[in-house]
């Protein structure tokens, strides 16, 4: 059975930090590219940040979060990690991490791409 699992989020001032960590078990972790989505309230899911398969040598993220944002991944942890700086209060949404168990890379921003969700993890920036 796979599951993800995220952790980190919380409530942090605008400017501010936080890490999320998304933990898979039940799949091949190595082999599957692994990504970030998020949704504000009332606002659809949208495509925060990717990470390709077995070296995570490629990375690609959402405009907006360009250059603030960084994804990683530790394979002997089976861990997705996404290191958010420089926070606003438009990064308030819950978190969701994904799996795509096939290791494609090219489609990953779309969210068909991804068989498995975690339960997502709710990050709030205050002004």
């Amino acid at each position: 059975q796979v599951q993800l699992v995220e952790s980190g989020g919380g409530l942090v001032q605008a400017g501010g930090s936080l890490r999320l960590s998304c933990v898979a078990s039940g799949l091949s972790f190595s082999g599957s590219t692994m990504a970030w989505f998020r949704q504000a309230p009332g606002k659809e899911r949208a495509f925060v940040a990717a990470i390709i398969y077995w070296d995570g040598a490629s990375t690609t993220y959402a405009d907006n979060v360009k250059g603030r944002f960084i994804v990683s991944r530790d394979n002997s942890e089976n861990t997705v990690y996404l290191q958010m700086n420089s926070l606003k209060p438009d990064d308030t949404a819950v978190y969701y991490c994904a799996a795509d168990v096939g290791g494609s890379w090219g489609r990953q921003n779309i969210q068909a791409s991804y068989a498995y969700w975690g339960q997502g993890t709710q990050v709030t920036v205050s002004s």
